[in-house]
């Protein structure tokens, strides 16, 4: 799953599948500003997340989990 910061909503889009422990979401670099290092830190530990990288290792990494 990758999902990307446009608008308010998605904090809710973060936080469902999170909730529903999906693990290897991939993330925009551009995190939103209530996500801090620490809490960044937890995320990546607990839930597998990943910036996103380059459109062909993104769609490699998508399509060969």
């Amino acid at each position: 799953m990758i999902l990307s910061w446009y608008e308010q909503k998605a904090q809710v889009i973060l936080l469902t599948p999170l909730h529903l422990g999906i693990k290897g979401i991939r993330l925009d670099p551009t995190l939103p500003a209530y996500v801090s290092p620490v809490v960044l830190d937890f995320l990546v530990q607990n839930y597998d997340l990943d910036p996103i990288t380059t459109a062909e290792q993104d769609l490699k990494h998508a399509l060969n989990p």
